[in-house]
């Protein structure tokens, strides 16, 4: 599958001018890898238009990929970001030393060092984008410290402290009430290493509203086709959020899809209403968990417009600025 794969499912006039927008691959060695059980990691990363003044991070979830989000990237770049996706370690195209050895806490650690870098290269502010797990994955490395501009996502899924989260991403409740259990008993050791299908665990089914899209997304061996160690799993369902009510990072912008069966947005909207920091809250309308649909993507450009206006003119507004809930 190829980043073209993804984007015949954008609604027109999306499509069309997605098609216009050049995405360019290179890689970069995080240097932290080299010292991990991992071993060295090289990072595939998916790009785009860099004349843009904001730039924005697109990080994808679970069993996904930057050819497999690159439908948000171009949105986000048909409205004038500067678009990096990364690979994380496990999916797409990076390459890894040792998979069995890659823990969640390797994503948190990545996104934090590519950011410092990309900061040290280049003085435009970066905005980070988490779709599905990615959000708060953005989440967490804005509230450690990240110099980011702001956050947008489409998911905040705390999977160690709301017990709703967790059966949300399980397949089955009984898996629900299982998780706790293995993630207790498979931090270590040999269990640690085994890999299965990561749609053993997840409902990948439900990525989205439209059958075709989801089934792409199963067919495809770099994203929620591949497979998971257990440690890492035990790791995500186990890591500790940042506590919301002491989040003293810049702004996050949950734009939750409406018509999301696999994470019911009540969950993400309890989660954001917690953070101290301004916090803008929408759901995008007919839109599933991996949200193409209309009129969701073009309310998702516009919330991504009024912010971009916002970031380069503070203090300005728009008839499409943001909700403030916070």
């Amino acid at each position: 599958m190829t980043y073209g794969s993804y984007l015949r499912f954008l609604p027109e006039p999306w499509r069309s001018a997605a098609a216009g927008i050049d995405a360019t691959s290179s890689w970069w060695r995080w240097p932290a890898s080299e010292t991990r059980a991992s071993g060295p990691v090289d990072v595939h990363i998916r790009a785009s238009r860099p004349a843009a003044p904001l730039r924005v991070l697109l990080l994808h979830g679970g069993g996904g990929h930057s050819a497999l989000v690159w439908p948000l990237g171009a949105v986000l770049a048909g409205e004038g970001y500067d678009v990096l996706a990364p690979d994380l370690p496990q999916y797409g195209r990076t390459r890894v030393a040792d998979l069995g050895r890659v823990r969640y806490r390797d994503w948190i650690d990545l996104v934090g060092d590519l950011i410092a870098a990309e900061t040290e290269r280049d003085p435009r502010p970066i905005v980070v984008f988490g779709a599905s797990l990615g959000g708060m994955l953005g989440y967490d490395v804005a509230a450690r410290g990240a110099r980011v501009a702001a956050v947008v996502a489409t998911c905040l899924l705390d999977l160690a402290g709301d017990p709703a989260a967790r059966r949300a991403v399980a397949r089955t409740p009984a898996l629900a009430r299982f998780i706790p259990l293995m993630s207790a008993t498979a931090r270590i050791g040999v269990p640690a290493r085994l890999r299965f299908p990561i749609r053993w665990v997840a409902p990948m089914a439900r990525i989205s509203n439209d059958p075709a899209v989801s089934q792409a997304c199963i067919d495809d061996p770099r994203g929620a086709g591949s497979v998971v160690s257990l440690g890492f799993l035990a790791d995500l369902i186990t890591h500790e959020v940042p506590v919301p009510e002491d989040y003293r990072g810049p702004r996050v912008v949950l734009v939750h899809p409406a018509a999301d069966t696999w994470t019911p947005p009540d969950i993400s909207i309890r989660f954001a209403q917690r953070i101290a920091a301004r916090t803008d809250i929408h759901l995008l309308t007919g839109c599933g968990h991996f949200p193409v649909e209309q009129p969701g993507v073009d309310e998702l450009a516009g919330h991504l417009r009024a912010l971009g206006d916002e970031l380069i003119e503070p203090g300005s507004t728009s008839s499409g600025s943001a909700e403030h809930v916070r």
